[in-house]
């Protein structure tokens, strides 16, 4: 599943850049495709066949669906970023954006936050290679000590440079600005040091539970929404710095930004429909395995909401004129989306798409 998104990904991007010459547009899809990498290396493997009531023609149609049409929303996301630059977006504006991308990241990783330090996480089965339940649908989560105060104080780290932002606008003191930018390099290192913290204490060790006597072990392969999560605030905060380091760099090699904005408009009009076939294609599977379209279950809810988002993008461009800024911003909203339905449902509101 995730490596059709990243071979997707991989050749919209050639293609933005060979066909549109937006020559850098692989400093912000690449890291995304990274991401997904990671992810197939350090998630299960091994093939467990669903029960025999989801099998179905109909499964692959829809989560190749779902990949393609996540795929160009990514890379819709990218130009719209690069918008941004050309349209002379000041840095202390995606400094703010960058800050609360990671404060969001932290929020929901704290939503497992235990109130004597420590995180919980889904326990892991190493014989059976799968995750533990206490009982069916109601999953087994184990507490790493410690681990919740070091995520608590990475999330005020990497809020301090927003907090500088919002004083030095009121202010309108630059050189507070400066000292959020330094800010923005501390935390890429504290963040770098909680990933490290995380990668080691997920991978060994047993840990009590408060739903369950005994130890038990967890796996990086339970915690995809932690682990994805640490890595895009890195990443992200690193764009940042490039942003930062090499802006006139970045705007010499971009196309103009009228260019810019017809080529998103031009992606999205891509990912809509595909979005539209994944919805359509989930519920006749639906339809004929459970005998209802819809169910109302967190991740088809949040996939509606989605369509939404860039249903709403093409109805502003279409019949209000909607150009610029407040269409890149849309783009990037439908990015967020995406990627909170594809990580963020599962870990924080789990259904019956847990196997996804």
């Amino acid at each position: 599943m995730l490596l059709s998104f990243v071979w997707t990904l991989a050749v919209l991007t050639l293609i933005a850049e060979k066909k549109f010459g937006v020559k850098v547009i692989g400093t912000v899809t690449m890291p995304v495709a990274i991401v997904g990498v990671v992810l197939m290396q350090l998630l299960r493997t091994d093939v467990h066949p669903l029960v025999p009531a989801l099998q179905s023609t109909w499964l692959h149609v829809h989560v190749t669906l779902a990949m393609l049409a996540y795929a160009a929303c990514a890379l819709s996301f990218a130009l719209a970023l690069m918008f941004l630059i050309q349209d002379k977006m000041q840095n202390e504006t995606f400094l703010a954006t960058t800050s609360l991308f990671g404060i969001g990241v932290y929020l929901g990783i704290l939503t497992r936050f235990e109130n004597w330090g420590g995180l919980s996480v889904v326990g892991w089965n190493a014989q059976e290679k799968s995750e533990m339940f206490l009982q069916r649908g109601v999953r087994l989560f184990v507490v790493i000590p410690d681990l919740g105060w070091l995520m608590l104080l990475v999330l005020l780290v990497v809020a301090a440079p927003f907090a500088l932002y919002i004083v030095g606008r009121v202010r309108k003191n630059e050189a507070l600005f400066t000292l959020a930018n330094r800010a923005v390099f501390v935390s890429i290192l504290l963040q770098i040091v909680a990933l490290l913290v995380f990668l080691l204490r997920a991978r060994a060790g047993q840990y009590p539970s408060l739903d369950a006597e005994g130890l038990y072990a967890t796996s990086l392969a339970a915690s995809p929404f932690i682990l994805s999560g640490l890595v895009s605030g890195i990443f992200s905060s690193l764009l940042y710095l490039l942003l930062l380091w090499r802006r006139p760099d970045l705007e010499r090699l971009l196309p103009t930004a009228e260019a810019l904005d017809r080529i998103t408009y031009k992606t999205i009009c891509i990912a809509f429909p595909l979005l539209t076939l994944m919805i359509a294609a989930g519920a006749y599977w639906a339809n004929r395995t459970w005998g209802s379209y819809w169910s109302w279950d967190p991740k088809e809810t949040w996939a509606a909401i989605t369509w939404l988002v860039y249903a709403g993008y093409l109805h502003m461009r279409i019949t209000r004129g909607w150009r610029g800024r407040r269409a890149a911003y849309f783009a990037i909203l439908g990015f967020v989306v995406v990627m909170f339905t594809f990580f963020g449902v599962t870990y924080l509101l789990p259904g019956l798409h847990a196997y996804a």
